[in-house]
């Protein structure tokens, strides 16, 4: 009745392919607000909400991790339990 907790490693290729989606997609994005023919002040507030979508996707990420994991830690700590409750029951 145990299971085998097996945590998916990312391989070195997938850690690579997202980081570099991630620059170019930031970097095509900060240059097409460069070169955008505006005024400063319009490229500024276009940079800042440029800003705050990656902070905010971050902040984002980091809390369904911190689900993710903490959904992970309790069903392995009701496991547990349960798996106490049944050797007792059969001790007996």
């Amino acid at each position: 009745m145990a299971k085998s907790n097996r945590n998916q490693d990312h391989s070195p290729a997938w850690i690579i392919q997202t980081w570099l989606s991630f620059i170019v997609a930031v970097s095509a994005t900060s240059m097409g607000i460069i070169y955008l023919p505006v005024d400063t002040w319009i490229k500024g507030f276009m940079g800042m909400g440029l800003t705050f979508t990656i902070g905010s996707t971050i902040s984002l990420v980091k809390t369904q991790r911190d689900i993710y994991e903490g959904t992970k830690l309790t069903s392995r700590v009701e496991e547990a339990r349960v798996e106490k409750l049944l050797s007792e029951h059969n001790t007996i």
